[in-house]
């Protein structure tokens, strides 16, 4: 039985009898309570799983996004030529952009690169690598992160330094630990050898990127490739934000690069998108499964609820019929179970946000569920967990999944008061 309040002046009464069923929902005999409970049940489950597929997509996409701008930043400046391979033409140092570009807002940070490929020897084993130079100024960050044992190498402007960084793919496959020399071998007329000292081994999971990068003092490629030292393969820009790149390549195009040299030469910009087309297309094409998910879970939680909604409506037909025939209207009926339904699918919401941040967080902190890196690119399920996704989540899944029982509410007008105070 409900009982109305003694005054409903300034009192949304709909609310009202919607907070005093709800409090009446753990009564044991009611039929709807089994039904109710799977209801609550389904929203949980699959807000806690649209959370976790969430935060592990985004985790996954900002991982591998993170781990191929640590080797060739956001944005690259080489010679205008249609050379891809790692033998590349030379361009001067010194550009009006050079190291100016910097104090550009939204660009955090530019440094000169030089590559050339070889072949590691060690006494049993050897291996393909590509010798990427860098200078004192190299952004160390990204391979200190990642850097298992030993430490990265200091470059000076007059001292040539043997040391080098390399993977632990390579150090395993030719058996070297920090300390150990190798050997370099340069495909040239006559052939040439360096011979450097491993001053840290780095691990990323990038194995299509670890397997071929190692990182030594750019004195050496430009000796082996007799350049003068101000001649290096180009320039890498570091930005601030990954969705600023299209931007920040349009105006250093239109602003720096656009001009043909006096010597004939001209650059060109090459966005990490364009470098690495094959891996970026496949980090976008995993929004989709996102989207599957979510409209999946959603429609299941909505649906639940829709039956849920009907079975409430049904049990509670005597006290509809009695409101009707006290003149309530169709519609404030109706809302009396649309904030029913809001409460219930609140409590459900609580538990799904319990569950689904309480994973993430475990999976974070301990890493428990681990990948395979030659097929994931990663050793284990990263997790991007930020409090904007899981606001947008609980709205988006709140708005639609009462938006669904608008519809079914409309059961309400199909119900006769003369009928079921009769029946009663």
């Amino acid at each position: 039985m409900i009982h109305l309040p003694e005054t409903l002046e300034g009192l949304n009464t709909e609310l009202y009898i919607a907070r005093r069923l709800y409090s009446e929902g753990s009564d044991e005999k009611k039929i709807s309570r089994p039904i109710i409970s799977i209801a609550i049940v389904g929203i949980a489950l699959g807000l806690a799983v649209m959370i976790v597929s969430v935060a592990i997509v985004t985790g996954f996409k900002s991982e591998i996004r993170n781990k191929i701008i640590g080797f060739g930043s956001h944005i690259q400046i080489v010679n205008y030529d249609a050379n891809t391979s790692f033998e590349t033409k030379p361009i001067s140092q010194d550009q009006n952009f050079y190291p100016g570009l910097d104090s550009i807002a939204g660009i955090k940070h530019i440094q000169p690169f030089a590559i050339k490929a070889g072949i590691l020897k060690t006494r049993d084993n050897i291996q393909g690598a590509v010798l990427k130079g860098v200078g004192p100024n190299f952004d160390w960050s990204f391979f200190r992160e990642n850097i298992t044992r030993g430490s990265a190498f200091q470059v000076s402007d007059t001292a040539t330094t043997d040391q080098i960084v390399l993977s632990r793919y390579m150090a395993n496959l030719l058996e070297l630990d920090t300390a150990d020399y190798v050997g370099m071998y340069f495909v040239e007329d006559p052939p040439r050898m360096r011979r450097f000292q491993v001053a840290g081994i780095y691990n990323t999971g990038l194995q299509e990127l670890d397997k071929q990068f190692i990182i030594g003092d750019i004195k050496h490629v430009q000796r082996l490739n007799n350049w003068d030292p101000n001649q290096i393969s180009g320039f890498e820009v570091l930005i601030e934000k990954f969705d600023q790149i299209p931007a920040a390549a349009s105006m250093i195009r239109n602003n720096y690069t656009y001009k043909v040299s006096p010597d004939g030469s001209k650059l060109k910009v090459i966005p990490i998108t364009d470098k690495y087309p094959q891996i970026f297309d496949w980090l976008e094409v995993t929004d989709i499964n996102v989207w599957v998910i979510l409209i999946l879970m959603i429609a299941v939680a909505g649906f639940n609820m829709i039956s849920g909604l009907l079975i409430l409506i049904l049990e509670r037909t005597n006290m509809i019929g009695l409101f009707k025939a006290m003149g309530s209207r169709n519609w404030n009926i109706r809302k009396i179970f649309l904030y029913l339904s809001g409460f219930l699918i609140g409590k459900g919401m609580i538990w799904g946000n319990i569950i689904g941040i309480a994973l993430c967080l475990i999976q974070q902190q301990f890493g428990l569920i681990r990948l395979d890196p030659s097929n994931y690119m990663l050793t284990d399920v990263p997790i991007n967990l930020k409090i904007l996704h899981i606001l947008l989540l609980n709205v988006g899944s709140l708005l639609v999944t009462v938006l669904m029982l608008v519809i079914p509410s409309y059961v309400v007008a199909k119900i006769s008061p003369i009928k079921t105070i009769r029946f009663n």
